[in-house]
Order: C-alpha cells, then structure tokens, then sequence
C-alpha cells in the first residue's frame, strides 16, 4: 500500500511563526503564558505546555501581572494591549503578519468612514478568535455577518466597507458580496459599485490550499485528514477533501486511526489543516505505512 503525505499540509506561515516564537522564549526559561490556545490542535498544545507554555482565558489574563503573555497568531483587539499596558505585562508579539495587517486596514477604514455614515462589515465566523480581534478594531461598532441570513443587519442605503476573516472561503464570501451588490441593485441604488466596496482580505495560503486538496483526494484511494477538533479550517477543507473522495476520514491523533479503512486498498493520502503540526501528520503516515 502506498502512503503519500501532502506536501502543502502542515502549519501555515502565521501559526508557524507564532509557534516558533513561543519556543525561542520557552527556550530561554522564561514563564510565559499564552492567551488562549496557541493553535487549534490540542497534540501541538501539550507538546509546547510540556515546554512550559501555559494557556489562560481572558478573565484569567485581566487578573495577571508583571509576566509575559504570547499574543497568538489569530490577534486580540485593542483592549487587550491596553489591559497588558495596565497590569506591567510584557507582550510577546505572534500575532499573524496577514491579520496584523487586516486589522489595521479595518481601524483605518472604520475612523475614516464612520462620519461620512459608512459601515464596516466583517464576514466571519461568530466567537472566532481572530473575529474578536478584527471587531475590536471597530470598538465592535462593524457589523458581523457570516452567510446570507445576516444580510438584514446591513443597512443598504448606506456606504458599506466589507472585509473577511482571513480564513474563510472564498466562494461563500465572493457570493454573499454578489448577493449584498444584487440587494442594493434591487432597492434601486443604480450605483451599487460605488456604495460596496469589497476588500480582498483571506489568506492566499489558506484558500490556495482549497483547489490543491481536491486534485490530491482525487488521487487516492483513501484520504485521512489530520486536523484538531476546534479548528475552522481544519472543518472547511475536510469537508473539501470529503466532497472528492468519499473514503475521507478526520481524525486527530493515531489513536483515531481504524484499520478496516484501509482493507483492500492501495493508496492513501495523508493531509491536514493550516493548524495541522507537520510532526503529527508524519507519525500518522509511519503508522499507517506499517498497516
């Protein structure tokens, strides 16, 4: 039987970063906290909490001080910095370059056109981390929406300025704009171009990865998709890779692994999210090549 491993699978450059950041610090011996989960695998979380990496949630952070706290890939809003500011606690930057530079784009835009009765929306998913972050720029004044049913929250009579996640997909969010345009064309605003203005704003190695799983699950027999439970992207591509090739199974660790998926076949692929250690995926793929 053949195992391949996808090539392209693996941590992206923002939770890479964010990874090795928190690394070089544990490295040093130092106590360092990070607030809320570093990444969206819960195998990656106790590898770096055996390192010395604590998580806390928000109201454990407001209560600490005079420490350090890694600031992850997915960002915080302002208020956090403030907070931190606050209680003498020495900020260890990870947040995602592409994110830091959405965030910014947001906060300008939103003081830029709150005068002139304009509207920041975010197209998101509710509670997401990186969502938090991206809405605190706004003091959460924008608008969040996450598919057509959130259309009504918009006031179409009004300019509105509207950005993604960086990690949702970019067909639904190309089609709730072409649905937000069609609404304020149907309401008889004849320049519907002038009054949307959509921002380009998800992760091209994010949804690059989209059209490559989908040749890679066409070319096996068996897909085993390696992703935490609580990841979004890890959900969005293996239903991707589950479209394709039906024999496609999520798992999270070895453990997971049944080997009846496996009888009879000749070829499996081995993938996973941009939240997916490389490590994991690889014992993964030894084990399932001993089968």
């Amino acid at each position: 039987m053949v195992v391949e491993i996808d090539k392209k699978s693996g941590f992206c450059f923002g939770v890479q970063n964010a990874v090795e950041v928190a690394e070089n610090a544990l490295l040093k011996g130092e106590k360092v906290f990070s607030l809320g989960p570093i990444v969206h695998n819960d195998e990656e979380v106790e590898r770096l909490s055996a390192l010395g990496l604590a998580s806390v949630n928000y109201e454990q952070f407001k209560k600490l001080k005079n420490c350090k706290v890694l600031i992850r890939a997915h960002g915080e809003p302002p208020e956090t910095y403030y907070i931190a500011e606050k209680n003498n606690i020495t900020i260890i930057e990870a947040t995602c370059p592409i994110v830091k530079k959405l965030q910014s784009k947001i906060m300008n835009t939103w003081l830029k056109i709150r005068e002139n009765n304009g509207q920041v929306v975010i197209f998101g998913k509710p509670g997401h981390a990186e969502v938090v972050g991206l809405m605190g720029q706004t003091e959460d004044e924008g608008i969040l929406v996450s598919g057509p049913d959130d259309l009504f929250k918009i006031d179409i009579s009004r300019p509105v300025w509207l950005f993604s996640q960086t990690t949702m997909g970019v067909k639904e969010y190309n089609k709730f704009a072409d649905l937000l345009r069609s609404k304020m064309k149907d309401k008889g605003i004849v320049y519907a171009d002038k009054f949307l203005y959509v921002n380009h704003t998800i992760c091209g190695q994010v949804s690059n990865r989209e059209p490559h799983l989908k040749d890679f699950a066409r070319q096996h027999e068996v897909i085993i998709f390696v992703s935490g439970k609580e990841s979004s992207n890890g959900k969005m591509l293996y239903s991707v890779c589950k479209k394709i090739n039906s024999d496609t199974y999520f798992v999270s660790n070895p453990d997971e692994i049944d080997r009846s998926w496996f009888v009879g076949k000749q070829s499996v692929g081995v993938c996973g999210a941009t939240s997916t250690p490389k490590w994991l995926i690889e014992q993964i793929h030894e084990m399932i090549s001993h089968f």
